[in-house]
């Protein structure tokens, strides 16, 4: 279903406000915090939670929560300037939040939408549940939902249908950051932030927060980097090869329409060209995802994905442990992982030769590659991820039926010097086979 914008009842008077961060950790460009800041006091709440337990995998990689937790910390910071603070606590917003609005008699709840089945669950149960207004805003997106040609319900099965319905579609303008907030209720005090453990690879410094993805944001068109975005987009490093926004962007520490915007001036002011088309035909990729997402909710975590296709797989835990690991028999996979653990980042077509390996080459189950994906990149998107898994499996959203990219040809084409394979420690040595036990097999009558 698709998430609501439920407008404020004027004729309330509402004067005690919460408003729940969760994917949109930004003051600039927020209508949805605008909204709640009209109060007479203000609590800022984000709810810590750890991943739940899925396909192997549980909780968060170091960089992925170093990266949110310097996001957390940047939006306390500009809160603090305007007299507010960051509320962070550990636990399910469904236990946290009935007892905040009990406690500080709050007179209002709202956050914007945020993909997920059990975020879905959790904003579904505290409307249900609290006895005040529960508010539920639109989510960071280009388009708002009555810009899509015929609705959610009518939304194309494959991304070319839908980027020619959408492409010249306006984008609204993003409005500014408050000049002011409400004051804190009487007697709330915000938690000891968590520490930073993990710091970023110092090959490419990421940092969390806003002003990062701002200072991002126009570096990357200051160096005229965009000029040649379509050539370099899948190489498999380089600060300036891709936009890098991607972190930013999926921690709401940047709005997309902001990204939209600034290339829109660009090309109004500086360049048109080719790259600068490309770079917003991945903008529109990203909204086909966070659209798909609201229609196919479930499905698309499940085996046989959206398009219900069901293929042959095996779970071998020795091949699962060794892709993860980077230990596989594939140098330019195995340089590719453990530049993902190390540092939370990997390229676009890094990441789609890593997928191409474990569904055609390791035979294994996709949703397993997306839950390690899940658990380490400073990027993660739940529509984007599981969608662009689902799309290499041949389970999603492409008319070919999946992807299978030789490893050989992409080696040669992209590492041909072998400098990033040695860099990453690609090169393993041989790995023995194993064999089942015969205790695995019937016994024969001779």
């Amino acid at each position: 279903m698709a998430a609501p914008s439920v407008a404020a009842d004027q004729s309330q008077a509402v004067t005690r406000e919460l408003y729940w961060f969760q994917s949109d950790l930004r003051l600039e460009d927020n209508p949805a915090l605008l909204e709640h800041a009209r109060g007479a006091t203000l609590l800022c709440l984000y709810c810590l939670q750890d991943n739940p337990p899925w396909c192997n995998t549980h909780g968060m990689g170091a960089q992925r929560r170093r990266f949110l937790e310097e996001s957390l910390s940047a939006l306390d910071e500009q809160l603090r300037a305007l007299g507010q603070t960051l509320l962070v606590i550990s636990g399910d917003p469904r236990n946290v939040i009935p007892r905040l609005v009990e406690k500080y008699q709050l007179g209002r709840v709202g956050t914007a939408y945020t993909a997920g089945v059990y975020e879905a669950q959790q904003r579904a149960y505290l409307a249900r549940k609290l006895s005040v207004p529960f508010l539920q805003h639109p989510g960071n997106s280009l388009l708002a939902p009555a810009q899509l040609p015929g609705g959610l319900s009518a939304l194309p099965a494959y991304f070319s249908a839908f980027r020619r319905s959408v492409e010249h579609a306006p984008v609204a303008p993003p409005v500014g950051a408050p000049a002011s907030l409400p004051p804190l209720p009487d007697g709330a005090y915000a938690s000891e932030l968590p520490r930073t453990k993990a710091r970023p690879d110092m090959s490419f410094p990421v940092r969390g927060g806003s002003k990062g993805g701002r200072d991002r944001l126009a570096h990357f068109f200051r160096q005229r980097a965009v000029d040649t975005y379509k050539a370099t987009r899948n190489d498999l490093q380089g600060q300036l090869s891709s936009s890098g926004l991607s972190p930013w962007l999926a921690n709401g520490c940047l709005s997309v329409r902001s990204v939209a915007h600034a290339l829109l001036d660009y090309e109004q002011t500086i360049s048109c060209n080719e790259s600068t088309r490309w770079l917003y035909q991945e903008l529109l990729w990203r909204e086909y995802f966070h659209w798909r997402e609201q229609v196919d909710g479930a499905r698309l975590f499940a085996a046989s994905g959206i398009a219900r296709r069901r293929f042959l797989r095996t779970f071998e835990p020795r091949d699962y442990a060794r892709w993860c690991q980077g230990d596989t028999d594939y140098p330019l996979v195995n340089a590719l992982m453990r530049q993902l653990v190390a540092t939370g980042s990997m390229s676009n077509r890094g990441r789609q030769i890593v997928a191409s390996c474990l569904i055609n080459e390791l035979n294994l189950d996709w949703r397993y590659g997306a839950a390690f994906f899940e658990k380490h990149l400073l990027d993660y998107d739940l529509a984007s991820n599981y969608g662009n898994w689902q799309y290499i499996a041949g389970v999603g959203c492409d008319p070919r039926g999946g992807r299978h990219f030789n490893l050989a040809k992409q080696t040669e084409l992209y590492d041909p010097d072998g400098e990033f394979i040695q860099k990453w420690g690609g090169l393993r040595p041989a790995q023995p086979r194993y064999i089942t036990d015969a205790a695995d097999w019937p016994i024969g009558s001779n």
